[in-house]
């Protein structure tokens, strides 16, 4: 039996010295076929399993992840590179997850009833069947099962075919799960290529698919689900706007803009990529922004006081330095680094680039890695105007004391989610998702838990 592909291998790459950490054999088509089976195996098996009782699992599974915190931990910072203090925080953060879930996601899956003419009836929420994820390694923990859980919970199984440099943490997931009380097949990792993906979203056994990615991942994955009429949730890239305008508060919004632009090394899609500074406060935030950042440590992803790691992949560093040089070629200004680090490891200077325009690569493009490009608003409608003016609608931050213009700017963002003095983030108690080409559909909160159900309408008609 052959692999999928003519491709043999998955490599995990340690960035931070370029070493070969593991090689995982991309699976046949015999085992595919008999991970597929097990998961609409266990789907039939468990779809009417109570809800308390999937929520129990979810408990077990939060004091699983803490147990194995520090394994996991460390197999994120050595397969992708996250700093070590940022990859602790992530396994924590999924068990909350878990837990959050566990304590308000049965609410959500409840039976919602009204009265209709000469009867009763009520919306049911029932799973669709073995979901297929595929996921990125910028977050190996948190993107998985922030789908995950919910999606579980629910009643579906889940097929995880991950980012092939994070093999490792793919593997510690599913020990996970198992270690918590999980029955085999609930929770799945298929080792596959694109031709593996083609053929596991057309076979019948997958009821739907999701993915977060880039653009153009969505658009093949969007395609082919389409074309097999399943549906689809699609988290793709993002150029988060980043306002600040003249009655901020500048210390506050400086903070929030270097933990959102430089967290996980810049590699977040919901990061704040462009900061759009209102003319009269400019100067003085960048001066503070550009002494912030100068102090980011950076270097040795397992040493606790770093802040900036490698990139996860090499080419990425390439083509991001293209990126920045392209825009210096384009007339802005370099503050700060524009440069790969010398060495084995594939480090990339913290970047800060002035004076960007919006007919700049860096306006117009998604930059995924540790660079800031700051654009002067002559004012909020400005500012509004160039948030706005991108293909991609993830979310934006607003800086501001006044909190009626800050709805008012707000209620103008083409955006799936707005933060009002904060960064963006994250969590299960609100809904993720984006806009334009940042995709559709939505992760957490109960748009998260009710995604991949059949919204079962049963009227009871009395005679």
């Amino acid at each position: 039996m052959n692999p999928i592909s003519s491709q043999t291998h998955a490599l995990s790459i340690n960035p931070a010295n370029g070493e070969t950490v593991a090689s995982y054999p991309y699976e046949t088509e015999a085992q595919l076929d008999a991970a597929l089976t097990r998961s609409i195996n266990a789907f039939r098996n468990g779809r009417n399993t109570p809800v308390a009782q999937r929520a129990e699992l979810l408990l077990a599974l939060a004091s699983t992840l803490r147990d194995q915190a520090e394994e996991m931990a460390q197999m994120i910072t050595l397969e992708m590179g996250k700093p070590i203090a940022q990859a602790r925080g992530e396994i924590e953060k999924c068990a909350q997850l878990a837990e959050w879930y566990a304590a308000h996601g049965p609410a959500m899956l409840a039976p919602e009833a009204t009265l209709v003419d000469n009867g009763t009836a009520q919306i049911e929420y029932r799973p669709l069947g073995p979901i297929l994820a595929v996921m990125p390694w910028n977050f190996p923990v948190w993107q998985v099962l922030r789908g995950a859980v919910p999606t579980m919970l629910s009643g579906n199984t889940y097929v995880l075919k991950h980012a092939p440099n994070v093999m490792g943490s793919a593997y510690l997931m599913k020990q996970a799960f198992q270690r918590a009380g999980f029955a085999d097949g609930l929770f799945e990792v298929i080792n596959v290529t694109q031709d593996g993906v083609s053929k596991a979203i057309a076979d019948p056994r997958i009821a739907a698919v999701t993915l977060t990615g880039s653009v153009r991942a969505g658009m093949a994955i969007g395609s082919q689900a389409g074309a097999a009429l399943k549906k689809c949730v699609l988290e793709l890239g993002g150029s988060d706007p980043f306002i600040v305008l003249n009655d901020a508060n500048l210390d506050e919004a400086v903070q929030a803009a270097l933990i959102g632009r430089f967290q996980n090394s810049g590699q977040v899609c919901a990061a704040a990529k462009r900061l759009i500074i209102e003319a009269g406060v400019v100067e003085a935030f960048t001066a503070k922004f550009l002494e912030a950042s100068r102090n980011l440590v950076m270097g040795d992803p397992t040493a606790s006081e770093t802040y900036i790691g490698p990139m996860a992949r090499f080419d990425l560093r390439d083509e991001l330095d293209g990126q920045v040089q392209a825009t210096l070629a384009e007339g802005a200004t370099l503050l700060l680094g524009g440069h790969k680090v010398e060495g084995a490891g594939n480090f990339y200077a913290p970047t800060v680039l002035a004076n960007v325009t919006d007919q700049m690569t860096s306006f117009r493009q998604e930059l995924f890695g540790p660079v800031a490009s700051i654009i002067t608003a002559r004012d909020a409608d400005h500012a509004v105007a160039l948030a706005n003016d991108s293909e991609f609608g993830l979310t934006a931050s607003v800086f501001t004391t006044d909190p009626e213009k800050a709805r008012h700017i707000a209620n103008q963002l083409e955006t799936g989610g707005i933060f009002i003095n904060a960064y963006s983030v994250s969590d299960p108690r609100v809904s993720f998702g984006g806009v334009k080409k940042s995709g559709f559909g939505r992760e957490l909160s109960h748009f998260g838990v009710r995604e991949f159900c059949n919204a079962q309408t049963v009227w009871l008609n009395r005679r």
